[in-house]
């Protein structure tokens, strides 16, 4: 399909810009000798990039295993009264939480007030950038040369793709179609599954790096990060136009309802 071309686009296009490199190293002096070295670290590198994700991956197994062991015991705690509900403890320290299962006994209004807080922080809007001296930096697009009311971000994956935007700011709300393009604040390696059914990709936060953008790459999909309140400025289930190339999304107009 369009995706698999895109992905096979993308394979030429690295072999056309490793050949180019190459090729200029030959016209250097010595520059048989480098370029021979120069495509054998990039063919190591291309290689085994992708284990990189490998330690993540065991790790997140791991945590899983973790997870479902404490939550066994939060269910626990639920049933002898200790807490309302088992996800209370998200709001404890692991050694509260311990002394809870061993003890029986807890403050419920330390669980009450965290929630408070919790509520709080999350009404916050942190800053993109903030130094260890606590110093705000702030910044904006350059967005000339950008469609009328076009929202400017980065450029990560290219190609531009029309379709529905799903906004989903918890992964537990996750509910996608196939061609939907999927708008969120950012991504881990949790919501890979998601990429396979999206065309599209439109984070908040992020950078060529990221993992939301390394993975539309990997899958082909046009993406564009650092977009400024999008899960706020684009609503559910409008349909938008991602341009992962030149680095902006656009908010189409809703077609004509049908008489």
């Amino acid at each position: 399909g369009e995706r698999q071309r895109r992905i096979e686009r993308g394979r030429a296009e690295a072999e056309r810009a490793m050949d180019d490199l190459l090729a200029r190293l030959r016209e250097l002096p010595g520059g048989a000798r480098k370029a021979r070295r120069a495509a054998r670290k990039m063919s190591l590198i291309r290689h085994f990039i992708g284990y990189r994700e490998y330690s993540k991956h065991a790790l997140l197994l791991r945590y899983g295993i973790y997870k479902r062991a404490l939550m066994e015991e939060a269910a626990r705690l639920a049933e002898r009264g200790i807490v309302d509900r088992p996800e209370d403890v998200f709001h404890l320290t692991i050694e509260e939480f311990r002394n809870a299962s061993v003890t029986g006994e807890l403050d419920r209004r330390v669980i009450a007030r965290r929630k408070e807080e919790l509520e709080t922080y999350a009404k916050l809007t942190p800053p993109r950038v903030i130094t260890s001296d606590g110093e705000v930096i702030s910044g904006g697009y350059d967005a000339g040369g950008l469609p009328e009311g076009a929202l400017p971000g980065i450029a990560v994956s290219s190609g531009v793709v029309e379709g529905r935007a799903r906004v989903i700011r918890d992964l537990s709300e996750a509910d996608v179609r196939e061609g939907d393009i999927l708008v969120t604040v950012y991504t881990d390696p949790s919501w890979s599954p998601l990429f396979v059914s999206v065309k599209g990709v439109v984070m908040e936060v992020g950078g060529v790096m990221t993992h939301g953008a390394v993975v539309a790459r990997e899958y082909g999909l046009p993406a564009v990060v650092g977009v400024e309140g999008a899960t706020t400025r684009i609503e559910d289930g409008q349909l938008i136009r991602v341009n992962g190339t030149e680095g902006y999304v656009e908010i189409m107009p809703a077609p004509p309802a049908r008489s």
